[in-house]
């Protein structure tokens, strides 16, 4: 049994009778112990079937279908937009090669942030650590080019502000008022 044709989960393949189908396993048979392909539809119902490996990696009939083009009764196939599909012939290098392009895309394209230490912003950091809401506020207006929607919103979260729906500058005022009221009842608590 050729070791290229034995399917993969997560594979496509074409039926010769026109129909898709996506692998979802191997399995073996749990009394005779035969290899079996557990594959599911991708049209209809989107049926889930079993057949035998051999019967699925098995050439067609040609005595039964003599005017048919394709070789194997599944033969693999790469869908490409929706609704199109292709037979995978394709390479490893290619496909390696395609793969570092994404990665060198990715890491052209993704801005290096240094301020991120273990995952962990640290301006937000510094926020949190902040031991009172007028040291908070300072950190706030001082590190505003560095803070994004996303910071703005853990700073807000992290003390117990809901910012409104609207522009960044909006939400930013918003932030700044919540911790101007929070710091005026900080201080007077700490006055009595």
């Amino acid at each position: 049994m050729a070791q290229e044709r034995i399917p993969k989960p997560g594979q496509f393949y074409r039926h010769f009778k026109n129909k898709l189908y996506q692998i979802i396993a191997l399995a073996k048979h749990s009394e005779s112990g035969e290899d079996m392909v557990v594959y599911q539809a991708l049209y209809g119902d989107y049926g889930i079937y079993v057949r035998p490996l051999t019967m699925f990696i098995s050439e067609v009939d040609k005595d039964k279908y003599p005017d048919l083009l394709q070789r194997y009764r599944f033969e693999q196939v790469s869908l490409l937009k929706e609704g199109t599909v292709e037979t995978t012939e394709k390479k490893h290098t290619d496909i390696a090669r395609n793969q570092q392009a994404i990665v060198d895309t990715a890491v052209e394209t993704v801005p290096a942030i240094e301020t991120e230490v273990l995952g962990v912003n640290s301006v937000l950091m510094e926020f949190l650590d902040a031991d009172t809401y007028e040291n908070k506020l300072h950190i706030l207006i001082g590190k505003k080019k560095e803070i994004t929607e996303k910071l703005l919103n853990d700073m807000a979260m992290s003390i117990d502000c809901t910012l409104n729906d609207g522009d960044y500058e909006a939400r930013f005022d918003s932030l700044i008022y919540c911790l101007q009221t929070l710091n005026r009842f900080e201080n007077t608590r700490l006055r009595k």
